[in-house]
């Protein structure tokens, strides 16, 4: 019976922790799963960084941590996006918007309603996406870190629907602010919503220009999946100056980048740009 009685007091005290201690640990761990979903997402291993993101997480919100729930969800949500689970990819953004008692950052919560707009757009529900747009924009307010990323969002709608030149101005706005910021990721893509929309105009000149500055940033910042997407432009360019030997090439190297950054999405639109400038 003594025995039982050391054994159960040992079992209590192996099993106590501070309060502190708890917190610290799951912190140090939630932030260890955010560092392996970083790792896998650079590798292309995107269901290992879903893994990885869920249980940071999961971590987060047993701790009611806002910032790391808002960041782990966003992270979870841009990996099931580039994997083409878009269902999954809101349903992690809803640990964020359907938690009123927690207080998340205005700007976090421009960031996931962001997120929500980019969703809309790449599945071409361009109504859902200018609303959710609109959220961004009200939680922002006149001037934030996602100023320039929410303008060049508005510049993508509006040459999905046509408006080139409203799409040239939206894209010049978030070049202006990027630039003041500092933010080369968003002033690549205001160069290559510039250049896109210079494309529409017949402008293969001013497109060329504009590309060409959005892929010397994206090769600078180490952007795979934005450097295909700017030779895909340039192809155009080229195509539309009647250089086919030229725009083969440069499909061809997006290709490759494709293939290099297991991106299966821009493996399928190279390969299909490539086959169509060699007539197959």
């Amino acid at each position: 019976m003594r025995f039982l009685a050391l054994f159960l007091v040992g079992l209590f005290l192996g099993c106590s922790q501070s309060p502190k201690a708890t917190t610290a640990a799951r912190q140090e761990a939630a932030l260890e799963a955010n560092r392996k979903g970083e790792a896998y997402v650079r590798h292309g291993e995107l269901e290992n960084a879903a893994r990885s993101y869920a249980e940071a997480l999961r971590l987060s919100q047993s701790l009611e941590d806002a910032e790391g729930i808002a960041a782990n969800a966003i992270n979870l949500s841009i990996v099931r996006q580039r994997q083409g689970r878009f269902a999954d990819a809101r349903a992690s953004l809803a640990a964020v918007l359907e938690q009123p008692n927690l207080r998340f950052s205005q700007v976090r919560l421009a960031e996931v309603t962001l997120r929500h707009a980019l969703l809309d757009l790449d599945q071409n529900q361009f109504s859902g996406a200018g609303e959710w747009l609109d959220q961004a924009a009200r939680h922002c307010g006149e001037r934030c870190a996602l100023s320039s990323a929410i303008h060049n969002v508005r510049a993508q709608l509006a040459l999905q629907a046509g408006r080139i030149e409203e799409a040239t101005a939206s894209a010049r706005s978030a070049q202006d602010t990027s630039r003041a910021a500092g933010d080369r990721g968003e002033l690549a893509n205001a160069l290559r919503l510039l250049g896109i929309s210079s494309l529409h105009r017949g402008d293969a000149a001013a497109a060329r220009t504009h590309l060409e500055q959005a892929l010397a940033l994206d090769r600078e910042i180490g952007a795979p999946r934005k450097i295909a997407l700017d030779l895909l432009a340039l192809g155009r360019a080229a195509s539309l100056s009647g250089e086919r030997d030229a725009a083969r090439a440069y499909y061809a190297r997006a290709l490759a980048v494709s293939e290099a950054d297991r991106d299966h999405a821009g493996v399928v639109e190279a390969r299909a740009m490539l086959d169509a400038a060699a007539g197959k």
